[in-house]
This record gives structure tokens, sequence and C-alpha cells, in this order.
């Protein structure tokens, strides 16, 4: 009988953590332990001497079906692979929300053998920080409200409040929710709601900020709504801001743990790639980069959503460049793009796709040579994984390889790292090597100074392949105002679905002829980015009829069951 997930984990022992602390020069000094299998990283280690940066690499892909492609999976056994072949190499991995892990998806730790250990421990509460950015963001709440009863003096207009409540949980019955009901003591009554924690502005300045210092100032700057006069009104005018940065002092230390080969891996915040940035914290590459000859890090979704965040957000934040990426494919999804299959979770598979279909594969192959297009462009070679299934075809995986070659990739290679861990990945990981050698041409789409027009229709054409954007009347009033009041620089963070290149989840492949439609727009002025939104997008989550959780217990030893 076949091991699922959790069991594979606990059949490997881990390494005692000192050890893999010592591997990337971490020393007891540099870290706060809890437990056993966790630590945190003092940020005093950023201000040591650093040996030579280490290559950066990061680990995007195809627009996925809502089964995922297995992103996790490789950034983790990619990192397992290169230490194999002798690099020394750490993963740097986002922290899962509780959410989807009680919802459909279930654990977010990789899978099989390329995963970071413990997985129970990752999936639930791990050190604490998404609780605390909870903790913080609804302190920035009650102040809001607490104002409003005691006089209102910054003159906030109730009807332009943009700050709602958080927590980390998928509960559809409270995205829209009455506060302050039951008579004048209880504050001022108005319409407002719950975001789930990886939605919140707080984790998106957590996963961006270099410093403790660069975070108060962050913190400050959100706007939580405009006053009377059409103003901004920030945590710093409510006086929160000093409060909410004492509550993420500890949450802006990334958290150290392994992979099931003892690879080191750095946990750190948990932005949605959707509406926020979808990627781990600048803290903990900057930390990974000092210490490791080679980083791994993972962007959300396809490499329209979280790769050209990482590239025109992340990097442009941090100052960093990266070397190399890789993006990973599947031969279902590609045959699911030609539009003649739906793959819905939690439902079996359709019947063609176990089945070779070659015609399938081509009338799909556009969404592959379109997301190797995306990451070229910023001047970053490019590596395809072809993660595989037992039910794919030699015929199908040569069909991929020579398409991904011909589409541009520096080499398309077989993965089996779900399988077989980091030995499942080594020519993959010889083909980053050799493409992180390559010459650096790193670029960013847009400049700073362009228009949010300009950097929306940019990113609508160049990396989606839309016609041009169509701007609805609440759109435009939006980005009228934020270049007003001086947000006009900030880049732009697309929201969008991740299931299309589109605005709309039903165009598959690579959809042409097209505009893009841009509904609304906010801005995030502490994470510093601007974001319209295309479509509907879903910012608290519900559970389905049959939760992942329901699955979930402790056994007669008291270890949690039925996570993976």
């Amino acid at each position: 009988m076949s091991l699922n997930d959790l069991e594979i984990a606990r059949s490997i022992p881990l390494r005692p953590l000192s050890e893999v602390a010592r591997v990337m020069g971490l020393t007891a000094n540099d870290l706060e332990p809890y437990g056993h299998t966790k630590a945190k990283i003092k940020l005093d280690r950023l201000k040591q001497p650093a040996k030579k940066q280490g290559k950066y690499i990061v680990v995007t892909a195809i627009t996925p079906t809502p089964l995922g492609e297995g992103k996790t999976v490789h950034t983790v056994g990619i990192s397992q692979a290169l230490n194999r072949i002798g690099k020394g190499t750490c993963c740097v991995i986002r922290q899962p929300s509780m959410g989807p892990v009680f919802g459909i998806k279930g654990g977010a730790a990789g899978g099989g053998y390329s995963q970071v250990v413990p997985p129970e421990e990752l999936n639930l509460h791990l050190t604490g920080d998404f609780h605390a950015v909870t903790s913080a963001h609804n302190l920035c709440s009650a102040f809001l409200d607490a104002h409003l009863f005691h006089g209102n003096e910054l003159n906030l207009d109730k009807n332009e409040i943009t700050w709602r409540r958080v927590m980390d949980m998928n509960d559809r019955a409270l995205r829209v929710v009455t506060v302050a009901g039951g008579g004048e003591k209880n504050g001022t009554p108005r319409e407002t709601g719950f975001d789930i924690t990886s939605a919140s502005e707080i984790m998106a300045i957590l996963g961006l900020a270099n410093d403790i210092h660069d975070l108060r100032a962050r913190l400050g700057a959100i706007v939580v709504g405009y006053n009377t006069d059409g103003l901004p009104v920030t945590a710093e005018d409510l006086k929160a801001a000093g409060a909410m940065t004492a509550i993420l002092k500890d949450a802006l230390k990334p958290t150290l743990m392994q992979t099931l080969e003892g690879t080191p891996a750095i946990v750190h915040t948990g932005p949605f790639a959707n509406i926020a940035h979808g990627n781990s914290s600048i803290v903990a590459d900057h930390i990974a980069l000092r210490a490791a000859d080679y980083v791994v890090t993972e962007a959300g979704f396809g490499a329209d959503m979280g790769a050209e965040k990482f590239f025109d957000i992340k990097c442009r934040a941090s100052g960093l460049k990266p070397d190399a990426a890789l993006l990973v494919a599947t031969v279902r999804a590609i045959k699911a793009h030609s539009g003649r299959f739906e793959i819905k979770a939690g439902k079996p598979l359709p019947d063609g796709l176990n089945k070779e279909d070659l015609e399938a594969l081509a009338e799909g192959v556009g969404n592959l040579e379109k997301q190797i297009e995306n990451v070229t462009q910023f001047g970053v070679p490019v590596v395809v994984a072809i993660n595989v299934f037992p039910t794919d075809t030699e015929n199908e995986i040569e069909f991929l390889r020579e398409k991904a070659l011909a589409a541009g990739a520096s080499a398309a290679h077989v993965s089996t790292m779900f399988a077989e861990g980091g030995k499942g990945g080594e020519d993959l990981a010889h083909a980053l090597v050799a493409a992180c050698e390559e010459p650096s041409e790193f670029k960013l789409l847009y400049e700073d100074d362009a228009t949010l027009k300009e950097k929306i229709e940019a990113i609508a054409t160049k990396i989606y392949g839309a016609d041009g954007v169509d701007y609805e009347d609440e759109a435009n009033r939006q980005l009228a105002r934020f270049e007003e009041h001086g947000f006009g620089k900030l880049p732009i963070c697309m929201a969008k679905t991740q299931y299309s290149l589109s605005h709309d989840p039903k165009l598959k492949g690579r959809p042409t002829g097209f505009r893009f439609k841009v509904r609304d727009a906010r801005v995030a002025v502490g994470a510093g980015f601007v974001y319209p939104l295309a479509g509907s997008i879903m910012t608290m989550p519900g559970l389905g009829k049959a939760p992942a959780g329901m699955k979930m217990d402790i056994d007669e030893n008291g270890d949690v069951v039925g996570m993976l």
C-alpha cells in the first residue's frame, strides 16, 4: 500500500535543526527556537558581513488547473536536487493559510518526497505569524471604529472607509457584515466585512518590508479611507501604526525548517497571488542569499501572476535580480487548455485526460509558449520542468519538451521529484546551474514614472496578450484619484483570475483578440502598489460541502491525521 504525504513525512527521521542551520552558517545565537523542528532567524543576521551572494531562482508555472501543477513540490524538490549535485541550496516558501488547509486544497508543504517538514506544523499555526497579522490588522480596525465613536476628529467619510477586518479561515458568512449594532453605546453602525488574512495589506507589507523601520513606515502609510474632503486617512493618522508594529515585531523574523532530505527551508509570509503579490518575504530571501550558493523561491500561480509580480513588485522593492526561473508544466493541464476538458477540484478527472491526445496538447500548448515568453521578456532564462504523471505517454512528454525549447526555454526535462525527491530532478538542477551562468539581462516591464494606465496596459498587452484595456467608470475614477494623491509612481498588482491569461477564467490556452477589462481599482499604499480589479476577485473564500477539514483528526497518540 502506498503511503500518503503525511505518512511519508513521518517515515523519514529529521536532521537536528542545529545541523540544518549550520549548513547555512547559522549558529545558536542566530536562532530563536520554537520547539525542536523550527526556529525564528534573528534579523541581526542581515547586519553581519556576507559572503558572495548566492544565485537567485524563482519557481513559476503555466496557468494552473484548480488541482495545481506541483509548483511547491518543485520549489522544495529542486532545492534538494541542487544539493544532490553539490550546490549548497536553501528554498524559501510562503506559509500556508489555514483557510485553504481546511478548505479544498488541504496542506501546502509540497508533496511526496519533496516536502517541508513537519507538514502538520507548517500548515497549522507554525510560529504564529498569521495570527500576528490578523491581530495587527484588526487592531487598526478597532482604532478606526473607536475613532468614529469618539467624535471622528479626522472627519472620516463613513461611506469611503476601505479598511475591513480579517481572519485566517474560509468563512463566507463574514464577507459582508454590519458592525456597531445594538444601540449608540456600541459605536457607529456601518456596513463592512472580513477578508482572509492572506489578503490583508499587512501580509503584503510584511513580505515587502526590508527591516523593522521600513515595516513601521509602511504600516503608517496604510490608507484606511477618505475624509469628507476626499483626502486619504492613514493608520498613522489613527495613531495605530506604532502598536501594529509592536505586534508584528517577531512576525518579521522568518522561520527556519527543513525538507525531507535535510535541505534548509525558510518559511515566511503568505500573501495571496490573485489579490496581492503572491511571494514569500524579501527578508527571507536576503537572509538565504547571504548564506546559500543557490536560493530557490516560489511565486504564486502562473508566470502571468506571481512571477510578473515577483519581477515588477518584489524585485523592484528588494533590488535583487533573479538569475533563472523554473517553470512547471503538466501534460494534463496543457490538455485542459485545449478547452476540451474541464477539471474541477474534488471531482474525478475527465477520462480523456488519462489517454494520449496529441491534438489536445497541440491546441493547449500555446499557454506554455506564452508563459515561457512572459519570463524571458524580463531577461531571465527559463528551464521547463515537465511534472509527469503515470498516465503521461512518451509521445506527449516529448511533444511538450520540443515545444518548450522552440518557445525559448534554455532546457526542458522530465521531473519525478514527487516520487523520488531530489533524485528525480537532477537533470533540471544541472540545467538551472547552466542557466544561472547565462548573461544576466534582467529588466522590469515598465518604469516607475509611467502613468498607472500605462503600467496596466503594459501588463495586459505584453503579459496577458490583450489587444488593449477597457475601464469601467469606477476604475477611471479611482485611478484618477490615486494619481491626484501622488500614488501614480506605485507599481501595479493586478487582481484577476488565476485560471486564464485573461480576465475571464473561461478563456483557456493562449487567448487572443480580447480586450482586458478593469472594473475597479484600489490602492495599498503601505504595501506599495495599486491593484486594479479585473472581474470578481474573492477575498474571503467559503468552505465547500465536504471541506478537507472533515478528514482531519488526531489519533490514539495525539498526532494529527488526515491532513495530507
